[in-house]
């Protein structure tokens, strides 16, 4: 194939326009392009709007762009200027060998193509026939390169012989280079589109997928419901039976059998507190419980509290501070003394020594119940966990009263119960050092509320105990 050396002055490039200024031309190629990529919405695009505006300002009779086809060695036709009317039929089956032909040797080789005059170069003889009957009889194939490689070949066609000056080489140079990073650009485009569309795919996939979840949780919640509260009446039934029993209205019974019944009757009581718990939690978070509303003093919940908790042990001292003067406050005053009793169990249990600390503080129109002993830590990635139900994140320092451990309920429903009452609890631990409870809670009740206005979540780095 014939390789031209660069042309004499005398040589130029073919335009329509002989009197428009080089400069001007190349400016105007450069717009063109820039609005083929503004323009088009595909790589495939970007080519065909780069070849019929560019194609004009340089004088080519007609152009085509050969992309690599994939990991092949053919390169198929992506986009043509003006071909022949008689042979647009056949163009969706034309294909270049990469390294054949001047197309297909610009790509392999990454260099400029130039046939100045196919009909004077014996070894292009194949090629006259078909240029003939095209109607051209010079081209220039130049590589469409990008830093990521060759993308294909853009060949301009003329009608009529001649070589290139260095000005049209350097202007044909930065034509391909325009179209190959604006194509490259448009095709990147096209990936992160097609990746957002996938993107979309999968998350309407995890939408699906976390409302079966919630479907799913929501029909667990159901049933443990609905077998609770099935369970709940006979397993009564049998704790009163066994009641009468030990006292004797069905007979005599001696000191060992009283004992076996007072153990029996304390485990179906555990039962009994598990199964309500169950039934309370489903309640809250179904949103079924509308809190009973009344007035009351600040200190009576957690002096009631700390006269119904059970567990103490011997050697761990109690502190309890609260206001001189009573403050009311209106809200569910029963649900206020179950919550303080869940911390209080909860610091008991894991307390072996030291103290556990209560404290009733009032601070503009909030109620603050502090609940802090001097019990074992647990590790840090359980405080993410600590308020979620059926969680427990260790053991506790000793058993809780009749060797049971607990369920995973208590912090759970403490939690709910505050935010049903309008408040949070902020919860802060360290290991060896104990826990420390704060429960927040509006003085006048107006409603739940998601997380109270304020309240904080876990700092970094603190540790949690679980019921």
């Amino acid at each position: 194939m014939t390789r031209a050396p660069a042309a004499s002055g005398d040589t130029r490039l073919h335009t329509p326009a002989e009197g428009v200024d080089f400069g001007l031309r190349e400016l105007m190629a450069v717009r063109e392009i820039v609005h083929a990529f503004l323009t088009a919405d595909r790589p495939e695009e970007v080519f065909q709007f780069a070849l019929d505006r560019v194609s004009p300002v340089v004088g080519a009779t007609f152009a085509c762009v050969y992309l690599i086809d994939g990991a092949s060695e053919l390169m198929r036709l992506a986009a043509a200027y003006n071909w022949p009317e008689r042979f647009t039929p056949f163009l969706g089956e034309m294909r270049v060998r990469l390294g054949f032909g001047p197309s297909g040797e610009a790509a392999s080789e990454r260099r400029a193509i130039e046939v100045p005059d196919i009909f004077s170069d014996p070894s292009l003889e194949d090629w006259q026939e078909v240029a003939n009957e095209l109607g051209f009889q010079s081209l220039v194939a130049l590589p469409l390169q990008t830093g990521a490689g060759v993308l294909g070949t853009v060949t301009f066609y003329f009608g009529a012989a001649g070589g290139l000056s260095v000005e049209s080489r350097s202007l044909l140079r930065m034509v391909a280079d325009q179209m190959a990073a604006t194509a490259q650009k448009a095709r990147l485009i096209d990936d992160l589109r097609r990746a957002n569309s996938a993107l979309t795919d999968t998350n309407a996939e995890l939408e699906r997928q976390y409302a079966a979840l919630l479907e799913a949780r929501r029909l667990q919640d159901e049933f443990l419901a609905n077998l609770s509260t099935d369970l709940r009446a006979p397993l009564a039934e049998l704790v009163g039976y066994i009641s009468r029993i030990e006292s004797g209205a069905a007979g005599p019974v001696t000191e060992g059998e009283r004992t076996a019944l007072l153990e029996v009757k304390a485990s179906g009581e555990v039962l009994l507190d598990r199964i309500g718990d169950l039934i309370e939690l489903s309640e809250l978070k179904r949103n079924e419980v509308e809190p009973a509303v009344s007035v009351f003093d600040v200190r009576e919940p957690m002096r009631e509290a700390l006269a119904l908790v059970v567990g103490r042990r011997e050697g761990v001292a109690l502190q309890s501070a609260e206001p001189e003067a009573g403050v009311t406050m209106a809200s569910d005053r029963r649900r206020v003394v179950r919550l303080l009793s869940r911390l209080l169990r909860n610091a008991y249990a894991f307390t072996e020594r030291g103290a556990v600390r209560t404290a009733v503080e009032v601070h503009d129109d909030r109620v603050v119940y502090r609940v802090e002993d001097t019990g074992v830590g647990i590790p840090v990635d359980a405080q993410r966990t600590v308020f979620e139900e059926f969680r427990r994140a260790g053991a506790p320092a000793r058993p809780q009263e009749g060797g049971r451990v607990g369920a995973g309920l208590g912090l759970p429903l403490v939690r709910r119960t505050a935010r049903l009452l309008g408040g949070d609890v902020l919860l802060v631990s360290e290991p060896g050092e104990g826990s420390s409870f704060r429960v927040e809670l509006p003085l006048v009740y107006e409603g739940p509320v998601e997380r109270a206005p304020g309240a904080r979540t876990t700092p970094p780095g603190t540790r949690s105990h679980p019921e």
